[in-house]
């Protein structure tokens, strides 16, 4: 189903600002007012399949709370966009940049693009949210800033979490 173009672009305008802010903040819990209730967010977890949360309390509660633990700081500014809105999706590529630096006074941050695929609902929220990345390339960042010390022990406490299988939403599709 499509879209107005101008609608589109707006709603993008809004995410991209609510994102920049969340960063600012380090709390990610207000973009959970871009989704309809029904809506599902899922992710690449490398050979084990996607994360999946389903509804809006689910992504609150387990994307944008649970795994943003110890990701403070950290921000992950989208590169290039593109939108259909004669089916109503958008494609934004994003970066993930770390608030450390290397030996070299660089930010330390992943070598690559991910991306997110939305599907647009209407009323300025969407229904679905695939994010795709490399997980290879992000465990490597996480392994340099856990030799570096850098790692916060909160974030080591919610990997724990999913080594002993108890971290919430947990769940593999």
């Amino acid at each position: 189903m499509g879209y107005p173009r101008e609608e589109m672009e707006e709603m993008w305008r809004r995410w991209t600002a609510a994102n920049e802010a969340a960063e600012a903040a380090s709390d990610w819990t207000g973009l959970g007012d871009f989704y309809t209730d029904d809506a599902s967010y899922t992710w690449t977890v490398g050979h084990h399949g996607q994360f999946a949360a389903r509804g809006r309390q689910d992504i609150i509660d387990h994307v944008l709370v649970f795994e943003m633990i110890g990701f403070e700081g950290w921000t992950y500014p989208y590169e290039k966009v593109v939108i259909d809105d004669s089916r109503g999706e958008i494609v934004g590529y994003w970066s993930q940049v770390t608030p450390f630096e290397d030996e070299a006074g660089r930010r330390i941050r992943t070598n690559g693009l991910g991306c997110s695929w939305f599907r647009y609902a209407g009323d300025f929220k969407w229904s679905e949210q695939l994010d795709l990345f490399d997980v290879d390339d992000v465990q490597g960042v996480l392994k340099k800033l856990n030799r570096l010390g850098l790692l916060s022990d909160e974030f080591k406490a919610r990997q724990q979490r999913y080594i002993d299988g108890t971290a919430p939403g947990s769940r593999f599709v």
